[in-house]
């Protein structure tokens, strides 16, 4: 039986898979694997949260169906990060809506507002939802570039002019996964602006805007004014409060797309577990000594890891924010590529690194090394890395040949 679904054919491979199973056997035969690949925080969530899902879940009459939009507890604690973090008045009626953390929002607004064939504008590289969920959603994509030294809002002008027919939404993340690149609120207004003019609506997802370590917290697109007239945003407690297995995050902006949003998952789910949910209120409303802990353990494992790194010869920038660093290919390895390269370092260092052409085309020269290791594991990594580098032209002779012989 033919197995090629339509919207499973329009998904290109995945090009993590190779990397994972080279993981997953190397593991199996009792290797030790350093795994900066996939960014799973590894840090327990703060007590506080924890004992208010265990308070919660003994009531039994959070044992029922919950709301797909959210509590309205949550959602009026929603509303209070906004006004705390970045000065703005949410509606928590109207303007916020509870996901099951930011990947399922994301989807779900893109089958909510996308007809086949509309075009939807997202940066090149990014965080694998932002294309994917327009694409299963049946868009088609106009990617542009991005990074440090690039003229995004020049090329975002190219892609509209060109793009036939006209874009629909346009995709923005910042703190950027896989990047780690941060904007300022200038950049946000230029965006709102453009996309008045456009007729576009703006997604912006800020699920790292939590994890910061220089300058500035960073912003919202929210701060601008106006920008609910165009914008919706996603974020999430994964990072903040160290909760990824617990699923739970939100959209808070335009009014029409929130309620586009409410209505695809009015039939699709009941909302979180009534117990998470109000372990989420609790750790927006209280204590958030616990968010400066987690930031400063970030901050010290990424001062380890570069600092490391550079003793091992690989120079990498030092992200200003996220749980990311984003690494150009050492110079002797560059011609193989963010996969094959990848592929060495598990092999040879036995350190998993997430290959940049899994972001994007434009990732291709980077690998992202993710902060989800304790400082011992990443001072354990970086020996390991300097060893790989000093002997990179018998690693390089034994890839070729093993390129030859297959």
């Amino acid at each position: 039986m033919d197995t090629d679904f339509h919207r499973i054919k329009r998904l290109p491979p995945y090009v993590f898979e190779e990397v994972n199973r080279m993981k997953a056997k190397a593991r199996a035969a009792g290797e030790d694997i350093i795994d900066f690949g996939m960014g799973n925080p590894d840090m327990p969530t703060p007590q506080h949260i924890v004992d208010k899902m265990v308070e919660a879940v003994r009531n039994p009459r959070t044992h029922r169906y919950s709301s797909s939009r959210g509590i309205p507890g949550l959602r009026r604690a929603i509303a209070g990060y906004y006004g705390r973090r970045f000065g703005v008045e949410i509606d928590p009626e109207r303007e916020t809506i509870v996901t099951l953390g930011s990947k399922e929002g994301l989807a779900n607004l893109a089958e909510a507002i996308t007809a086949p064939g509309d075009t939807i504008i997202v940066p090149n590289p990014s965080y694998p939802i932002h294309p994917f969920g327009f694409i299963i959603a049946g868009a088609n994509l106009r990617h542009v570039q991005i990074g440090p030294d690039i003229d995004f809002m020049s090329g975002l002008s190219r892609a509209v002019r060109h793009s036939v027919p006209a874009p629909v939404a346009l995709v923005v993340s910042f703190p950027a996964n896989p990047t780690a690149m941060t904007v300022e609120l200038d950049f946000y207004r230029e965006i709102v602006e453009f996309a008045r003019r456009s007729g576009l609506f703006v997604i912006s997802d800020i699920a790292y805007s939590e994890i910061y370590f220089d300058g500035e917290p960073p912003p919202s697109i929210l701060q601008v004014p106006g920008a609910k007239e165009v914008a919706i945003e996603f974020t999430s407690l994964s990072k903040t409060y160290n909760m990824p297995g617990w699923r739970v995050g939100f959209a808070t902006g335009n009014a029409r797309l929130v309620h586009a949003l409410t209505r695809i998952k009015s039939y699709l789910d009941y909302g979180a577990f009534t117990p998470i949910q109000v372990a989420a209120t609790a750790a927006l409303n209280g204590p958030q000594d616990c968010v400066s802990e987690i930031r400063g353990t970030y901050r010290q494992r990424r001062d380890t890891l570069i600092a490391g790194l550079r003793q091992a010869g690989w120079q990498v920038p030092a992200p200003a924010a996220s749980m990311f660093a984003w690494a150009p290919i050492p110079e002797p390895f560059r011609a193989l590529g963010s996969v094959e390269f990848a592929k060495l370092l598990l092999t040879e260092a036995k350190v998993a690194v997430a290959p940049g052409l899994g972001f994007g085309e434009y990732g291709d020269g980077h690998v992202r090394i993710a902060l989800v290791e304790n400082e011992h594991r990443i001072r354990q990594a970086c020996k390991s890395i300097k060893r790989f580098m000093a002997d990179s032209g018998r690693i390089l002779e034994l890839a070729d040949r093993r390129a030859l012989a297959s």
